[in-house]
């Protein structure tokens, strides 16, 4: 059996958002591509970081921060873990566990992003060994 290849199960060419980005148009972002993860890109699409729903919440909002006045690089969670284009769906799942993460940057050769895996896509890619490892190790308390 072929080792099932990320791009067959990652969501390519996702939203993504600067340092500067207000953190209102990150959520906003979120909103708008119905995710909970937006990376931190630098000028040549580099990730440096990621911004989650979670980091809003209880980073930002329940600090009593104004979203609107707060940028995606005072919240966001860095340095940022990511897998090569070219890695198998288990090397992906085996870094999706290692860092407790349930969402994971792809990026190309030159290190640009170009995709996410989710736990969700490692559900309906159909691998449910996988699915229930990495659940289970990215759930398990630190």
């Amino acid at each position: 059996m072929q080792p099932t290849r990320l791009d067959t199960v990652m969501t390519a060419n996702p939203a993504a958002c600067s340092r500067d980005t207000p953190l209102r148009e990150v959520a906003r972002m979120m909103r708008e591509h119905d995710c909970g993860l937006i990376p931190v890109v630098d000028a040549q699409h580099k990730p440096l970081g990621v911004v989650t729903d979670r980091d809003i919440a209880t980073r930002a909002v329940a600090e009593g921060k104004d979203p609107a006045s707060c940028s995606a690089g005072d919240y966001m969670s860095a340095p940022v873990k990511s897998v090569p284009m070219d890695s198998t769906l288990a090397d992906c799942c085996e870094a999706m566990e290692a860092g407790q993460v349930r969402r994971m940057p792809v990026v190309d050769a030159q290190g640009r992003l170009c995709g996410i895996v989710s736990q969700a896509d490692v559900a309906l890619s159909g691998h449910d060994a996988e699915t229930v490892e990495v659940v289970k190790e990215v759930s398990r308390p630190h």
